[in-house]
């Protein structure tokens, strides 16, 4: 189908509906810790709300370490894919009930759940093309819309439902997305036959299938750590989004729109709805470079989208600034849109890419693995993204949204400037 195979869109569907049971509870998990009681919430104050959010998400996404090992050692990617997809089934469901021990218990099961799903469905679209195969980056883009159609999705039905009917209603909902999801993966296995299958050793001829790194493996296992750096700041900053401003929206931010009160995780809509417009001009731009053999490295894009990032956050030092201005103590919505746009902007150059990226560079027996290991980065970037939006109790959200803009401008123009040096390392001049 347009040009790639059908267990492409398999695996794009069944990514799609996770993604809609992950960001639909991440769009009200924050909202549901901190409102008061009697609206059905637990009262949390804001610093032990995002205290939870951090450990929560960062052990969502450190999981997918032992979840890409059991892939590439015990499973395959195809039966740990399935075997998250059940306990996550079972952690969404849990979360529509109201008791203290059920709630605990579905954050362990979505841990779990993630853990084993997240690294290797996104293993298993590397492995539907040969390793010199051009349609690769274009694969995981489509990959990518599928993700934030998901997101998109969620944010607006399950943060309305959870926001303006009930908390659980909500999980409730996300829970559905997770069970559509799982019932698209086990319909399409017969596009997935020859994909995400586990590499057996010949015990007969006690051969292995599975050499010694060679140099060249080794330096690009390198390679990709040093990336793994970059991956932790940018997504520290991303994860704002999820938790301070979020609360940032909700508290902080004029939310009328022509007379009607935007609902604060509304505005986690705008990311999506970003990458489903401006994905394509994207690609094309990338396309049109390569077509004039000027197309930047994979590790340059990545620097530029961490750089990108920062001035999202230059615009909400604008919007903190506004705030301390203005009578009512709020800021226009307009700063949360345009800094939502920047973000977008450098989620594209460097989330899609870095996937493509570790699918290319790593040893073919180690690729669930060092899948594990960016999403386990990606993970610490999330109890760092909490940490500094906790920061604004001593900080202010002035102080906050200056440090991570400097963070990630200055560490992202590194990057690029050393480009060529880490692009000899991974042999890729």
């Amino acid at each position: 189908m347009f040009g790639h195979p059908l267990g492409l869109y398999i695996l794009f569907f069944t990514e799609m509906w996770e993604r809609f049971s992950y960001y639909g509870m991440r769009a009200i998990l924050v909202l549901y810790l901190v409102a008061q009681t009697e609206n059905g919430g637990l009262g949390w104050s804001n610093e032990e709300a995002l205290s939870l959010y951090g450990w929560y998400t960062m052990f969502v996404y450190l999981m997918s370490i032992p979840g890409g090992m059991i892939a590439d050692k015990i499973l395959g990617q195809k039966k740990s894919v399935m075997l998250g997809g059940l306990l996550l089934v079972a952690g969404h469901s849990l979360m529509a009930y109201t008791a203290p021990w059920a709630f605990y218990s579905a954050l362990c099961l979505i841990v779990l759940g993630v853990g084993l799903l997240k690294p290797n469905i996104s293993t298993m679209v590397g492995g539907l093309y040969s390793h010199n195969d051009g349609r690769r980056d274009a694969a995981f883009t489509i990959f990518y819309i599928g993700i934030n159609i998901g997101a998109f999705l969620a944010s607006l039905v399950v943060g309305y439902v959870g926001e303006r009917i009930g908390w659980h209603y909500g999980f409730a909902l996300a829970g559905i997305g997770m069970a559509l999801g799982q019932a698209v993966f086990i319909w399409g296995q017969k596009h997935l036959k020859d994909v995400g299958n586990i590499e057996r050793y010949s015990f007969k001829t006690g051969e292995s299938h599975r050499p010694p790194l060679t140099a060249i493996e080794r330096d690009r296992i390198k390679v990709l750590f040093i990336s793994f750096l970059i991956v932790i700041v940018f997504w520290a900053a991303y994860e704002q989004g999820g938790g301070f401003l979020n609360l940032y929206a909700d508290q902080l931010t004029n939310r009328n729109f022509l007379g009607w009160e935007v609902p604060a995780s509304w505005f986690q809509a705008l990311n999506p709805i970003f990458i489903i417009g401006f994905g394509g001009v994207v690609a094309w731009i990338w396309t049109i470079l390569a077509k004039k053999r000027r197309e930047p490295s994979a590790i340059f894009k990545m620097g530029l989208g961490t750089v990108v990032m920062g001035v999202g956050f230059v615009l909400m030092i604008g919007a903190a600034m506004q705030r301390t201005q203005e009578a009512s103590g709020l800021s226009s919505l307009w700063w949360l849109v345009g800094a939502y746009w920047f973000h977008t902007l450098g989620e594209l150059a460097l989330s899609p890419v870095a996937l493509a990226y570790i699918t290319k560079l790593s040893p073919k027996h180690m690729v669930a693995s060092m899948m594990g290991f960016y999403f386990a980065a990606t993970g610490l970037a999330n109890k760092l993204a909490a940490e500094l939006g906790a920061l604004s109790e001593s900080l202010g959200d002035l102080g906050v949204f200056i440090l991570i803009a400097c963070l990630s401008i200055g560490l992202g123009s590194l990057l690029m400037i050393y480009t060529r040096r880490i692009n000899r390392l991974a042999h890729e001049e």
